[in-house]
């Protein structure tokens, strides 16, 4: 007699199939001035884009100037347990009480980056899971954002780019958080979907100090985006860019001379 499987390991075969859809492929047709800048060959570089000044409204541009860009969901919801003890989701799920019954929604939160400068966070909503989940994969290509790096740390002092220039603070409702540089080998010493955040970014090492309600993870991941926002927004003088290994964006490789 074969013994039926319990409502929570189908939960969980059910979170492993929304994963493995494929998304279906369709050729991109630009809408906007800067995708037929970019589908014509103009422009080739992320760089450029953000020097320019655009502003970008459709995913694929980012899709075609990073193409090791990286995805991830972060863990906003939580599952039911005994005394509110459930394991961490990425779904968050919302009930609307209306007089033909319940209304469910599905909230995600998605990530993305390359790991060398850029980052993206974005948010999705919608009545099944998987639309939420393409939603906020959309958002958060079209919220990317360029970082900047550096060694700002005075214990540290190698001006190679593994951490930021200088002291950050962002905030976002009750939610505060503070990003220290820290000493190169450090780590990622901040709560575990921030350091996700940072890790996309390319930062490996960072001390953290946060206050408020840093419990909801929105607004806890809304303050790291916010602060990593203000680093940009601080004129640095010529003469500290080289002492503080300042870097925005990706690493340029150095040119190769050939004879």
């Amino acid at each position: 007699m074969v013994k039926e499987s319990t409502p929570s390991r189908k939960n969980k075969a059910a979170e492993a199939v929304i994963e493995s859809v494929p998304e279906a492929e369709v050729a991109w047709t630009p809408r906007t001035a800067l995708g037929k800048l970019i589908h014509e060959g103009t422009i080739t570089d992320i760089d450029t884009v953000f020097e320019q000044g655009h502003n970008i409204m459709e995913a694929a541009v980012v899709n075609a100037l990073v193409p090791d860009l990286e995805e991830d969901l972060l863990l906003i919801g939580q599952a039911k347990g005994k005394f509110g003890g459930g394991q961490r989701r990425i779904f968050r799920q919302t009930q609307k009480k209306t007089k033909e019954g319940n209304k469910i929604q599905f909230m995600t939160c998605a990530l993305v980056g390359n790991k060398n400068g850029y980052v993206g966070v974005g948010i999705g909503k919608s009545k099944e899971t998987v639309p939420a989940r393409e939603k906020s994969k959309r958002q958060a290509r079209l919220n990317l954002i360029q970082v900047r790096r550096g060694c700002g740390s005075w214990e540290c002092h190698c001006h190679q780019p593994h951490s930021i220039p200088f002291e950050i603070e962002g905030r976002c409702g009750s939610s505060r958080i503070r990003l220290i540089p820290a000493p190169k080998g450090k780590g990622l010493c901040i709560e575990k979907e921030s350091a996700k955040i940072l890790a996309m970014a390319g930062i490996k090492d960072i001390w953290s100090k946060t206050q408020g309600q840093t419990k909801t993870k929105l607004n806890l991941v809304s303050a790291v985006i916010d602060a990593l926002r203000n680093l940009s927004k601080i004129k640095v003088k010529p003469e500290d860019i080289a002492h503080l290994g300042l870097v925005n964006g990706k690493l340029k490789e150095p040119k190769v001379e050939t004879e």
